[in-house]
C-alpha cells in the first residue's frame, strides 16, 4: 500500500487593521459631555458679566463675580489650576479689579487708578483687558488642564466625548465659529479653527483626526492601545500648539495696529485688548506640571516679560500704547521664543497671523 500523509496548515492569526472613520460618532455625546458643556457655560457666565461692564453705565460686584465663578459642579475653581484659582480669588485679584473698574473710565497715562472703560473694553490700571485676561487664561488653566486630567486616567468612549466638548468642538467638527453652521466651534476650538487654513494639515484638522482616532481605538479594544496612545499624545501637543499659535497671532496684530501713525484711543484700546489675549493664552499654561506640557514656567515668564507682564512687579502693559517704538520690538522676541519652543516654521508663523475663518469666509 502506498501511504499518504495528510498535513494540516495552521492559519496564523493576522491582526485586524486599524481603519479610522472619517466622521466622529455622536452616539451618547450629549449625555457623556454634559459636565464639560456646563463648565464652558460657567466660564461664559463669568466673562459675560465682566464684558457687560465694557459700557460705562454698567457695574458689577466682586460677590456677583465670585458667585458665578464658584457656581455649578464641577466648578471652575475645582477643575482649574491652583495657580489660576489664586489669581481669581486672592485679595485685589482679577475679579476684584473688574468690580473696582466697572462704572469708571481708564486713561493709559494713569497707572495708579482703578482702571475702567477705554475704547470698547474694561481695563485694570496696568492696561490689561479684564474680560480677556480671565477668559484666555482659563483656556489653559481650565480647558487644557481638564483635557490633560481626562487623558491621564482610564480613557473610555465617554472620555473621548468629554475631550471634544471641553475643547469647544462637537461631533460635526465644522472648523468655523460663524453662524454658517448650526453648531459652531466655541472657546479653544474656535481659535484652533482660526489658525487652520483648511488644507488638511492644520491644528484644527489634526485635532479632529486624532479625536476620531482616539474614540475609534478605544471602541475597538485593547489591541489598539498603541493607536489610542498615539492619538492622546497628538491631542495634548496640538491643544498646546493652538494656544501658542494664538499668542503669535495677537503679537502680530498688536504690531500691525500700533505701527500706524496718529492712533485714535479706540485703536490703542484695541491693541491693549489684543495684547491681553496674548498674555492670557500664555499665562494659562503657568502652573501646569512640566511633564504635562512642552513649555516651561521659566519660558512662560520670559515670554510674559516681553509683554511687560510680571508676577513680581506691577505690570506696565499700558506702555505699549504710550511708547510703541520702544515696546513693539519685544514682541518679535516673544514670537522667536515660541517658534523655538514648538518648532514652528516661517510658513506657519505667517499663516498664524491670519484669521482663516474670515480669510476663507467659512
Amino acid at each position: 500500500m502506498v501511504g499518504f500523509g495528510f498535513f494540516s496548515c495552521e492559519k496564523k492569526d493576522t491582526p485586524d487593521p486599524f481603519v479610522q472613520p472619517t466622521v466622529y460618532s455622536d452616539l451618547n455625546f450629549l449625555e457623556n459631555s454634559k459636565d464639560q458643556r456646563a463648565v464652558l457655560a460657567q466660564l461664559e457666565g463669568v466673562v459675560s458679566e465682566i464684558e457687560k461692564c465694557e459700557k460705562i453705565d454698567s457695574t458689577t460686584t466682586y460677590s456677583k463675580l465670585i458667585a458665578l465663578y464658584m457656581a455649578g459642579g464641577p466648578t471652575l475653581s475645582a477643575i482649574g489650576t491652583p495657580y489660576f484659582d489664586s489669581k481669581i480669588k486672592a485679595p485685589n485679584a482679577w475679579l476684584q479689579k473688574a468690580a473696582n473698574a466697572s462704572g469708571k473710565t481708564y486713561n493709559p497715562l494713569d497707572s495708579n487708578g482703578t482702571g475702567g472703560v477705554y475704547g470698547a473694553y474694561l481695563f485694570d490700571e496696568s492696561g490689561l483687558d479684564l474680560a480677556e485676561l480671565v477668559e484666555k487664561t482659563m483656556f489653559g488653566s481650565v480647558i487644557y488642564k481638564h483635557s490633560l486630567d481626562l487623558l491621564s486616567g482610564p480613557i473610555s468612549l465617554k472620555t473621548a466625548d468629554q475631550l471634544v466638548a471641553i475643547y469647544g468642538a462637537n461631533p460635526t467638527f465644522p472648523n468655523t465659529s460663524t453662524s454658517k453652521t448650526l453648531a459652531p466651534d466655541i472657546f479653544l476650538a474656535k481659535y484652533a479653527a482660526r489658525r487652520d487654513k483648511n488644507d488638511g494639515t492644520g491644528l484644527y484638522t489634526n485635532l479632529k483626526l486624532n479625536l476620531i482616532k482616539l474614540k475609534t481605538a478605544v471602541g475597538k479594544g485593547e489591541k489598539f492601545n498603541k493607536e489610542r496612545d498615539e492619538a492622546a499624545s497628538a491631542i495634548k501637543s496640538n491643544l498646546e500648539k493652538a494656544m501658542a499659535a494664538s499668542v503669535i497671532n495677537y503679537c502680530k496684530t498688536v504690531q500691525s495696529n500700533l505701527s500706524k501713525t496718529d492712533l485714535k484711543d479706540t485703536e490703542k484700546a484695541s491693541a491693549l485688548h489684543s495684547l491681553t489675549e496674548a498674555i492670557g493664552f500664555t499665562l494659562g499654561l503657568r502652573g501646569i506640571p512640566q511633564d504635562r506640557k512642552k513649555i516651561s514656567d521659566a519660558e512662560i515668564d520670559e515670554i510674559l516679560s516681553y509683554f511687560n507682564y510680571s508676577e513680581s512687579v506691577k505690570p506696565t502693559t499700558y506702555r505699549f500704547v504710550l511708547k510703541p517704538l520702544i515696546e513693539l520690538p519685544k514682541l518679535n522676541q516673544a514670537i522667536t521664543k515660541l517658534k523655538s519652543i514648538y518648532g514652528f516654521t516661517e510658513t506657519e508663523l505667517n499663516d498664524f497671523s491670519k484669521n482663516w475663518i474670515v480669510e476663507q469666509s467659512r
